[in-house]
């Protein structure tokens, strides 16, 4: 209760017009520097510390006596800053005390927005489940950016740790050779599907080096790194300390029993070292704070799993945050301790502020995060270690974690040693860039795992890229139906129609932009997609319905003409509108068909997937088309 009070009175101090402790970043940073230069805080802050450790309660009257002191000389108005800043500071030195950390979270709507994939582990090349990740995060970039927010994407490869050093002597190359053979091929992977990131970082690269142990001396000077004695059970494969709870006793191929990691299966050995710690348990009060938002983490899924994670104390205990230099030499020095090398987490995770220049203050234009795509496996990293790290450093935690789960293969767990991991690049010789994004992104499912099988990849491009979208255009663009290439515009054709067919397709083409706009902003893409498809599929119901191949010989007749116009101009029409919203998802196809319509580069924003007969006031020019086009060639057996 005191702690709240506390909390209560500082925030009063702070800002005197808000009812929560959630301020702007600039605003705080200012206040809090004025506070840095008071001259009696040092004087009195022990004796403010000695009495909130012995009657907080005396602490907090004796504070709200003074306000009121003051705001009797001065007026209700009118408070001496000087006076403020004396009593927030030594309330601040109580909150510390207390171990509680301030927070700040921004409030306001983001123009900026900072997507992440996490970084890739280089232990092995790419398969179809980081290329999931990659495309997940750049459809969602590519969305915001069709809102006109502007975007910075980021992605990249994790180099350091022990794996990444045994498959380099597995495969006879140095480490560094080796990291760089394995990061181009993840390069080479978000190039070729269309991952329009806006920085590729690695992990070797000495600008993260310098600014992961800028970080680590931001924690160590705020003080919450230790050095001390660690022991438990260790999964090297994994690179983590693992809870007794999590171990378990099975019996290996040469009949020896052995421990593993429950949830990895991957052996463990007890160890006993001395390393640096973090002071992890202070935070469970600022999960919790960061958890009440429950789009923090998404879907509710893996916030619950979170929610759950934080209550346990053993999960939140110190964490070890360095290993012996000796047993993981690969990785990047404790500063002013070379004995010692930075647990491979924390330098993974500070990638994300390598990409915006931190500690420049460059940063601040894209931090914090709105939106950061990991897997279920690194939840936990994501999750309880990196927020707290942040809070630490006195900085906000990502917006959102989007959570998603894993591809199985025919039912069957990806595994090196089954054979079955599909690589993305031999998969997109089969079903080509586009195809292989459109089926991933399709079937994905963020809080279930999806299932990847080839004929179930051909028949839903053969039925919806093929068919649905790319039949419809030939129809309408071909010289038998539309022998002057011609794309009548909607407005003043609109009502010609009048059939159910037609309203129905109605219906759906001027709903579409809403719809598919809340399933990107919920990360539904599968349901924005679905929603596409069911528009193009009644777009060919009206075509069917209206026959206009027949219409075609009753060209003198000036009725049939217009109906003809009024079939091409709305399927056309719907076909502009669906390229528009499946642009995040297959932006090769979608740009082929855009082009194919001439549509103008600056009317493809999101306020373009509004019919244009909706929108426009005006009747516009009739535009023409090409009479040929591919959209997406069939995939055959």
């Amino acid at each position: 209760m005191a702690a709240r009070i506390l909390l209560k009175n500082l925030q009063l101090i702070i800002n005197m017009n808000t009812k929560n402790i959630m301020t702007g970043r600039p605003k705080l940073d200012k206040v809090l520097q004025d506070l840095q230069k008071n001259p009696y805080f040092d004087k009195y802050s022990r004796r403010i510390a000695e009495l909130q450790s012995k009657n907080p309660d005396e602490l907090v009257r004796r504070v709200e006596h003074q306000e009121a002191k003051i705001k009797k000389e001065k007026g209700p108005s009118v408070i001496s800053f000087t006076n403020n800043t004396i009593k927030a500071k030594l309330i601040l030195k109580c909150m510390r005390s207390l171990d509680l950390h301030l927070r700040y979270y921004a409030t306001n709507a983001y123009e900026n927005k900072y997507i992440s994939t996490p970084i890739f582990y280089v232990n092995s090349g790419p398969h179809i489940g980081h290329l999931y990740s990659a495309i997940l995060a750049d459809a969602i970039a590519r969305y915001n950016s069709m809102r006109e927010d502007k975007v910075f994407l980021s992605t990249g490869t994790d180099e350091h740790g022990n794996k990444v050093e045994a498959a380099a002597m597995n495969s006879k190359l140095s480490n560094y050779e080796y990291c760089s053979k394995v990061s181009n091929e993840f390069r080479k992977m978000c190039d070729l599907f269309d991952v329009k990131y806006s920085h590729f970082v690695r992990t070797t690269e000495v600008t993260h080096q310098e600014t992961v142990q800028h970080f680590w001396n931001v924690l160590d000077k705020r003080g919450y790194i230790y050095r001390g004695k660690y022991s438990g059970w260790y999964c090297i494969s994994d690179e983590a300390f693992v809870s007794e709870n999590d171990v378990t006793e099975t019996v290996n191929s040469f009949g020896k029993k052995i421990k593993i990691c429950e949830e990895s299966g991957n052996p463990v050995e007890w160890t006993e070292e001395v390393n640096y710690k973090f002071q992890l348990s202070k935070f469970q009060n600022d999960l919790k704070y960061w958890l009440k938002n429950e789009k923090a983490v998404r879907p509710s899924k893996f916030h619950k799993i979170l929610s759950k994670w934080i209550e346990d104390e053993y999960i939140l205990k110190d964490l070890s945050i360095s290993r012996p230099r000796s047993r993981v030499p690969w990785s990047i020095p404790v500063p002013k301790d070379n004995s010692q090398s930075i647990y491979v987490w924390l330098d993974a995770l500070v990638n994300y502020l390598t990409v915006l220049g931190y500690p420049k203050n460059e940063f601040k234009e894209y931090w914090p995060p709105v939106i950061q795509i990991i897997g279920k496996d690194i939840l936990k990293f994501h999750g309880i270690y990196w927020p707290a790290f942040l809070i630490a450093a006195g900085l906000e935690p990502p917006k959102t974690l989007l959570c998603h789960s894993h591809w199985t293969i025919e039912g069957k767990k990806m595994s090196k040693s089954k054979g079955n991991v599909v690589s993305p690049f031999e998969a997109a010789n089969i079903f080509s860039e586009d195809g292989l994004r459109y089926f991933l992104l399709r079937e994905g499912v963020p809080q279930s795992d999806g299932n990847y099988c080839p004929k179930t990849v051909q028949n839903i491009l053969n039925s919806e890229l093929a068919d649905n979208l790319g039949n419809l255009v030939n129809r309408c663009v071909g010289r038998s139906l539309n022998p002057l290439g011609e794309f009548p515009q909607p407005k003043g054709l609109e009502n010609v129609l009048q059939s159910e067919a037609a309203d129905k397709l109605k219906k759906n083409l001027e709903s579409l932009n809403v719809i598919a706009s809340e399933c990107y902003e919920e990360f539904r893409l599968h349901h924005a997609v679905d929603a596409t498809m069911n528009t193009l599929q009644s777009a060919n119901q009206m075509v069917n319905y209206h026959e206009p191949w027949k219409l075609r010989k009753a060209i003198n007749n000036p009725e049939a003409c217009d109906q003809i116009k009024a079939v091409i101009s709305l399927a056309l029409e719907t076909a502009r509108i669906a390229a528009l919203v499946l642009y995040p998802i297959v932006p090769k196809v979608s740009t082929n068909l855009l082009n194919l319509l001439n549509v103008p580069r600056e009317n493809r924003s999101w306020q373009d997937t509004v019919p244009t007969y909706l929108s426009s006031s005006e009747k516009m020019e009739t535009k023409n088309v090409q009479n040929e086009c591919l959209l997406f060639k069939k995939i055959r057996d």
